[in-house]
């Protein structure tokens, strides 16, 4: 039996995709709650943005169908252009497809507001394209428990990497001594990290009050 085991993600080889995260479609994720699936799209792109990632960002038909993307997305991403387009595979719109290969990088990691279509779709074609695919599953929301086993199976059929956002950005990091390191866990929201920077900041002030 074959294991695929890539070469670990850096700053300088990776992109993040995040694909039709949308309020209209926001509706239909059954098994996140709505707060939940925002929170890990938000911290998945917060993170990617403090570790200097190249993000690129859709909408399908936001303004016939399924509305703008949710507005905590943009709020993270201030500065991101979300490219609207009308094919179901992200990939298939060739200004998507430019601006993939525009970030130069050669592991792409999805995220897509349903698993199975719309991150799954541009991950396989990615990798018939030659790229190594990952998929953040808990950005990428399904509309029931078939679609996620079905999407999830499909995905490693294919050779798509399927993982935790924050764990895709943690490797990333690498060294919990980067000055990197307190922004990307706080990006990402972990408990037990904002406890840390909480320890931290209390023993921070007891010394300089000392």
């Amino acid at each position: 039996m074959t294991h695929y085991n890539p070469e670990p993600l850096t700053a300088e080889n990776a992109a993040l995709v995040l694909i039709d995260h949308q309020v209209g479609l926001m509706t239909g994720i059954r098994d996140y709650s709505i707060a939940e699936l925002k929170h890990n799209v938000v911290g998945l792109a917060k993170a990617a943005s403090a570790l200097d990632i190249p993000i690129v960002t859709t909408t399908t038909s936001a303004e016939t169908l399924w509305g703008p993307a949710f507005p905590e997305l943009q709020a993270a991403l201030p500065d991101q252009t979300f490219i609207d387009r009308t094919t179901v595979n992200a990939w298939d719109d060739p200004r998507v497809e430019a601006a993939i290969r525009a970030t130069g990088r050669k592991k792409l990691i999805f995220a897509g507001i349903s698993l199975e279509v719309c991150a799954a779709f541009p991950a396989m074609r990615a990798v018939r394209e030659g790229f190594e695919a990952y998929v953040a599953v808990d950005a990428s929301g399904n509309f029931n428990s078939t679609k996620r086993e079905t999407g999830m199976a499909r995905l490693v059929q294919s050779g798509v990497v399927i993982a935790d956002g924050a764990s895709l950005m943690i490797e990333i990091l690498a060294d919990n001594a980067s000055p990197r390191a307190m922004e990307v866990y706080s990006a990402l929201a972990m408990d037990w990290s904002i406890l840390v920077d909480q320890v931290r900041t209390s023993a921070m002030e007891q010394a300089g009050s000392s």
